[in-house]
């Protein structure tokens, strides 16, 4: 069987990569409570400093993080309240987004190749690939949506995958893969109700495993 052609993957700006890096090693608690970040701390590699710096006053303003002149940062201890807020912004915003194509009747055929793709890498066990499909399909969305405002909070808010405590990412990605597979189909029948109720859903699924972690402390 031949794999669909490769899909140029939309990347994130350069703040927002390392934003969301952080932002996930803290979700998930790789980074503890007290711990210094500086400059050199955060992937990924090759990034200026001004990104990183950018990434900072982002994390801060969610309270994830307290700055420190000319110091770095430190990290600041994780709460449910926190990640409330978080994924309920998230939330709200992927739902609308959703429903913007549904109402545009935008062409979704990136989204449905992200899916695919993400589809392919999972069956390799490319774990890296399946992130990066993740990520696209989410993106395919909001370039969609054709909403500029929306498109650039939803880029800041991203946090990659949202591993719960001892869920594997085989099996994280194949109930991700299951609530896409139902997001995708809803969007194809323009069903903007139905694409917003899976779409918080699955948002707010993320939510709950990544609660995990703090449950099992």
């Amino acid at each position: 069987m031949s794999l669909a052609p490769l899909n140029p993957i939309q990347m994130l700006p350069a703040r927002d990569r390392v934003a969301a890096a952080l932002r996930e090693a803290i979700l998930s608690h790789q980074f503890a409570e007290g711990e210094e970040l500086t400059l050199r701390t955060p992937p990924p590699a090759g990034v200026s400093s001004t990104p990183i710096r950018e990434a900072f006053q982002m994390l801060a303003r969610e309270g994830l993080i307290e700055l420190r002149p000319n110091r770095g940062a430190i990290v600041l201890g994780m709460n449910e309240k926190r990640l409330r807020d978080h994924y309920e912004t998230r939330a709200a915003l992927e739902r609308a987004a959703v429903v913007l194509v549904c109402r545009k009747k935008a062409d979704i055929d990136p989204v449905k190749l992200a899916y695919i793709q993400a589809a392919s890498a999972l069956a390799q066990n490319d774990s890296a690939g399946y992130s990066a499909q993740n990520q696209a399909f989410h993106m395919a969305i909001w370039t969609a949506a054709d909403n500029d405002a929306m498109k650039e909070l939803l880029s800041s808010l991203w946090n990659g995958l949202s591993m719960g405590h001892k869920v594997t990412q085989e099996h994280y990605a194949e109930i991700s893969m299951n609530e896409h597979y139902k997001i995708l189909d809803a969007l194809k029948a323009r069903d903007e109700v139905l694409a917003g109720n899976l779409m918080e859903s699955h948002i707010m699924r993320s939510l709950e495993n990544v609660l995990t972690h703090l449950r099992a402390e």
